[in-house]
């Protein structure tokens, strides 16, 4: 199990339930598009937020920002010091560094002296695309060993300055190394894992990899907070990680839907018909698995597990609850019997 850190009032690590993450995307300075972004993605699952501090005015807006939402907010520096240093002062519940691009050691100490006396941990960030030319050159290039010397090299140096309220990130583009690199950072050591692929693409293959990346972390029990990285409002990557948690088994918030992938016994238009039951599960907040089966025959029998569920067949389907027949239906009511179903539950 890996130490506990506290960012604001959310605990990562030590068994506490996995978090999501976001990023906005909007000016920082621009403090009303950013708090109307955050309050988005708080309203969609996000648990915590970061946004980018590139420069003094974007520095200054945290305070302001702060004071205006109600999840923890993460501070994202690269290269000035100063600009943590401000950061931190104005509230920032955490900071986010790579220690070895802010300068000389002074600055580290600088840095890690202020999150100290505030209470607030660095998240070490190390980047596929940003790692060190001595370990490119020692290994040959962007491996799993390359990026874990990475963060033990930047812990190394907060340590120094009796600095460990840490939390680690490994990422890259690529799924296998990415997961290998966290690996083997969970073998070696207890810091809380911030896991996530950096540059995952759009919505299509973006998810999928983090599917594949993230959620096959978090089936073996590595991860303590999560980042889905899309090209796309950051609000679908909320519903992503949303997804994530709850298909590797560790949350139960929200209806989960399973249904059939159709064959040649199917005589309902079972695609649209799925389509709708997952719009409408949107709004539904019960911890329930719903089916949507296209053999009256089969369908409730192979999907007895689900809590609720409609099997389609010529002009009629059935209703049925944890695969016993409620009743049969009118195809066009398919839906509508099913939620009134729900709302019973």
């Amino acid at each position: 199990m890996t130490k506990q850190i506290q960012v604001g009032k959310i605990p990562v690590g030590g068994g506490a339930p996995v978090t999501i993450q976001s990023m906005t995307n909007t000016p920082t300075h621009d403090v009303a598009a950013t708090v109307a972004q955050i309050h988005k993605l708080e309203a969609a699952g996000c648990e915590i937020i970061r946004c980018a501090v590139p420069d003094r005015a974007a520095a200054k807006a945290i305070g302001r920002i702060r004071e205006q939402i109600s999840i923890p907010l993460v501070v994202d520096i690269h290269f000035d010091y100063k600009l943590a240093l401000e950061a931190a002062a104005a509230g920032a519940d955490a900071v986010r560094i790579n220690p070895g691009n802010i300068g000389g050691e002074d600055r580290v100490k600088a840095v890690a002296q202020a999150c100290a006396a505030r209470n607030i941990p660095i998240r070490v960030g190390v980047n596929g695309g940003s790692l060190e030319k001595h370990l490119l050159e020692r290994y040959g290039g962007v491996t799993a060993q390359a990026l874990v010397d990475s963060a033990f090299c930047h812990i190394r140096l907060l340590n120094r300055y009796d600095f460990d309220d840490i939390c680690v990130s490994l990422k890259c583009s690529s799924v296998p190394l990415t997961m290998a690199a966290y690996r083997l950072m969970a073998e070696q050591s207890r810091y809380p894992l911030h896991v996530g692929l950096t540059e995952a693409g759009t919505p299509r293959m973006g998810v999928l990899k983090s599917a594949v990346g993230i959620g096959g972390l978090l089936a073996l029990g590595i991860g303590d907070t999560i980042r889905v990285s899309l090209s796309a409002d950051p609000v679908e990557e909320i519903y992503a990680a949303r997804d994530i948690l709850k298909v590797a088994g560790l949350r139960r918030e929200g209806a989960e839907l399973i249904s059939c992938p159709t064959c040649g016994r199917t005589q309902i238009d079972l695609i649209s018909l799925a389509n709708q039951v997952e719009a409408r599960l949107k709004t539904v907040d019960k911890p329930i698995t719903v089916a949507v089966m296209g053999c009256v025959v089969n369908g409730p029998g192979e999907a007895s597990a689900a809590d609720v569920g409609i099997a389609g067949g010529r002009g009629e389907g059935l209703l049925f609850r944890r695969g016993e027949i409620v009743k049969k239906v009118p195809q066009y009511q398919l839906v509508d019997e099913l939620f009134a179903l729900i709302e019973t539950l």
